[in-house]
């Protein structure tokens, strides 16, 4: 439910508040805070979890989720649309971003027994980027009359996702009594999340030029896509990353996750910079068709990688400082995207992420090529 909200929300935030009166910097200023709440909100998830418990957590990121819906959709102050995003749930960005996120994956981790980690963390992906297709495809039926409709829409799936957690099984809550950010205080854990996180710095910054929702204002400010052709193509693209998703859990048991990572990223980063030079509309949709096929197998990986290479107690403080990290790294890619796009150098956002991504997967696979999960052999 929560991924079907942010499929629509990400192909319709940019033209709502286009159409709400904000300039091109402004709606970046927005996606940007956006993605910074997104993780440091999470920080906060994890504290909250540790005191109260994992469901009544996620009943609070739902709850969250309505607040941002109720302020898009109702609030007409440029003010109160920029600070939409500090909750943490704007949903501009993708499905593993969010105060949500370390709680979640902390639980598969424990549940999934060793041996179906991969496979466990590539079925979650799979779900949310299923119904994440959904909702672009629902984005499709959007006008200008209407978009107030959807953000309402957005509002009651939050408070709808505030009630699942009260059915969830007993047996997500965790039996570790050891503090929140306890991995902060063991050396080798901390200097291997510091070289992690640095690394994912710099892959969410260069992501930030090009989030979906950036990708989606993108499009129509330079070739004039309306939310019925924006739609249907973000749910394409969509339903490509969700197919990704389970062959990166099968690729990722017979190659390793790290490699997983890099050999399918790399690729997906040299077709964004193509992206920049599209001559149509036309153009751009195919490139944009082959970016997305690879450019998100690393998600899986990646969240299996973190879990997997410190302690059980450490794992929701390794996601957390990690997506942290990954979060105020990436806001400020949609502002520099913003001020790219109002200044018509349309070409910014694609050469900066895909260059800076490539700087990325080098620098990953030096680094961690040989340091394997402790479920790999």
């Amino acid at each position: 439910m929560r991924a079907f909200g942010f499929g629509f929300s990400a192909v319709l935030v940019g033209l709502h508040l286009e159409r709400a009166g904000l300039s091109p910097s402004l709606i970046g200023v927005t996606l940007g805070v956006g993605l910074a709440a997104a993780s440091l909100v999470g920080l906060g998830a994890v504290l909250f979890a540790a005191r109260f418990g994992r469901r009544a957590t996620l009943a609070a990121t739902g709850l969250l989720m309505a607040v941002t819906g109720l302020d898009l959709a109702l609030s007409t102050q440029p003010a109160l649309l920029v600070l939409s995003g500090v909750t943490g749930m704007l949903g501009a960005a993708s499905v593993d971003l969010g105060p949500f996120a370390p709680i979640e994956q902390t639980a598969l981790a424990e549940v999934a027994t060793p041996r179906e980690r991969n496979l466990a963390f590539g079925r979650y992906s799979l779900i949310g980027g299923l119904f994440n297709a959904g909702g672009g495809l629902a984005a499709g039926f959007a006008s200008s009359a209407n978009l107030r409709v959807f953000f309402l829409l957005y509002a009651a799936l939050g408070a709808a996702t505030a009630v699942i957690p009260a059915f969830i099984s007993r047996r997500a809550e965790s039996d570790v009594r050891a503090p929140a950010f306890g991995a902060l205080r063991r050396r080798e854990t901390t200097r291997v999340l510091a070289g992690l996180a640095a690394l994912f710095a710099l892959d969410s910054f260069a992501g930030g030029f090009v989030v979906n929702a950036v990708i989606s204002y993108w499009l129509h400010v330079r070739f004039g896509a309306s939310p019925q052709v924006l739609g249907p193509l973000f749910a394409a693209l969509a339903f490509l990353q969700s197919i990704s998703f389970e062959v990166s859990a099968r690729l990722s048991t017979r190659i390793g996750l790290i490699n997983t990572m890099v050999f399918t990223h790399l690729p997906s980063n040299v077709l964004l910079l193509f992206v920049a030079f599209s001559p149509t509309l036309a153009w751009a949709v195919g490139l944009l068709l082959a970016r997305f096929l690879l450019s998100q197998m690393d998600v899986p990986a990646r969240q299996a990688y973190v879990v997997s290479i410190v302690p059980r107690e450490d794992r929701a403080a390794a996601l957390a400082v990690t997506g942290a990290v990954r979060g105020v790294a990436q806001a400020f890619g949609p502002v520099l995207s913003g001020v790219a796009i109002g200044a018509a150098a349309f070409g910014l956002p694609f050469y900066a992420g895909g260059g800076l991504k490539i700087g990325y997967d080098l620098a990953l696979f030096a680094a961690f090529r040989n340091r394997r999960a402790d479920h790999e052999v």
